[in-house]
């Protein structure tokens, strides 16, 4: 039995009297592919898999065997996704019975479907982790704020999202520089030159164009402070969405690439603030002396990412470094840290995402926020989408604009203003700013 259930539209609670001017930094740290019923389906209180007396109610067809596959506990540390292209998306949700996800599974593993059969690789993709497997990721929920509907923004995989992040759009320009010359592209917007597929074939161009307006536009323009860290090492996803694994691509802050697309948007580069793209080891450094910019992103390498088949561990030790560097600095007390994963990585969710617009909503992911001034123990059940950390920078830092054609003074195509879709939930529902700063909860890197 197959059981569905549609994201509800946003809670509309009344945003109490309060002054989020005490968030001083914004930080936004992006792992890679990993389902929300895969990290948290059984978290008490989420919308999870649905289970009746402890069973899951849910299944998924394995087209190789006919039977229908349950989600399952998953004790190991290496795990096995799925493609994740927006064709694969699309497959997995199949219009709304979300049963896809061993059929994309097959597909990708192609020949070797049968030998992966044998192996229990097939299905792999319905496993789920527990506070066993990933106790911090779940210490944070239960302390801090949990949010159960977060979708990513485009129904796609790492280029376009990572596109949107940072602009909350992804498109393709004929035009060098000219934003009014981009249209919407979900699938495959201009790839960098790390672009590399399994074979050792080269994809991608010289030099991307990406001339649409990003956030770095309007942050410059009202001298707010931002930087992107890149984790040096190999980039943790591929050219082609649908491979699982490809050639090894090096990564750095100065390297193109698909984790980095910041070097190639046009507005950084006319405003001199390439320097602001920088290496991780800054950012220890910035939260050690309490230098940190209004605004951050950190995007990790292959082996702390969390990307299958890189280890769950791995990850989950770098993210806690990089939150106990915060909470050990001086400016713990100002800061929001959004941690969240960029797309589902071929990972079963139960979850119909919310269609918005041409573009998605994508699929679930796990997404959570720590802060002195974060609800504790609150689970969030708006809808949400990686727009609603651009719409909390907007209202914190540049008094509500909005990367808007009409208003922000560099007119683009995008089809519309992301920020204030009407499925959109308010991130400062996940907030008490009127309380006392609560104190850090430092960690151990390795449980």
């Amino acid at each position: 039995m197959v059981v569905l259930s549609c994201a509800s539209q946003p809670t509309t609670l009344p945003l109490p009297p309060q002054d989020f001017r005490v968030i001083e930094h914004v930080i936004l740290i992006i792992q890679e592919n990993r389902s929300f019923d895969h990290y948290f389906g059984t978290f008490p209180g989420a919308e999870g898999i649905p289970m009746e007396d402890g069973v899951p109610t849910v299944c998924v067809p394995n087209p190789l065997t006919g039977e229908c596959v349950q989600p399952h506990h998953e004790s190991k540390d290496k795990n096995q996704g799925g493609p994740h292209s927006h064709r694969a998306a699309l497959a997995d949700i199949d219009g709304g019975r979300m049963d896809g996800f061993i059929e994309q599974q097959v597909s990708w593993l192609g020949e070797g479907a049968e030998k992966a059969q044998a192996k229990g690789i097939v299905g792999s993709v319905m496993g789920y982790h527990d506070d066993r497997e990933i106790p911090n990721y779940w210490s944070y929920a239960r302390e801090f704020v949990l949010q159960d509907h977060m979708f990513e923004s485009v129904s796609s995989w790492t280029l376009p999202v990572h596109l949107s992040i940072v602009s909350l759009w992804s498109a393709k320009c004929s035009r060098r520089d000219d934003p009014m010359s981009c249209v919407n592209e979900v699938g495959w917007p201009d790839p960098p030159p790390d672009l590399v597929m399994r074979s050792g074939e080269v994809l991608g161009g010289p030099d991307p164009n990406y001339a649409w307006t990003d956030l770095t536009y309007l942050l410059h323009k009202n001298g707010v402070s931002w930087a992107y860290y890149v984790h040096d090492g190999i980039e943790p996803d591929c050219a082609d969405a649908d491979e699982i694994e490809c050639t090894p691509v090096p990564q750095t802050a100065r390297t193109p690439g698909m984790f980095n697309p910041l070097l190639y948007f046009t507005t950084v580069r006319e405003n001199g603030q390439l320097g602001n793209i920088q290496p991780i080891e800054n950012f220890y450094e910035a939260a050690r002396l309490g230098t940190l910019p209004a605004v951050s992103w950190i995007v990790p390498s292959y082996q702390v990412s969390e990307h299958p088949p890189m280890l769950v561990s791995a990850g989950q030790a770098y993210v806690t470094g990089l939150i106990n560097s915060v909470m050990s600095g001086p400016e713990w007390d100002s800061t929001a840290i959004f941690l969240f994963w960029d797309d589902w990585g071929g990972f079963y969710d139960h979850v119909v995402p919310p269609e918005v617009d041409q573009n998605g909503y994508g699929l679930r992911v796990p997404a959570l926020v720590i802060s002195p001034y974060a609800k504790q123990g609150f689970i969030d059940h708006q809808v949400l989408s990686f727009d609603a950390y651009a719409e909390f920078i907007e209202d914190r830092f540049l008094g509500g604009q909005r990367l808007d054609p009409a208003t922000d003074g560099r007119p683009d195509r995008r089809p519309n203003v992301r920020e204030t879709m009407m499925q959109l939930g308010d991130l400062r529902l996940d907030f008490d700013f009127n309380q006392p700063p609560r104190p850090p909860l430092i960690l151990p890197e390795n449980p």
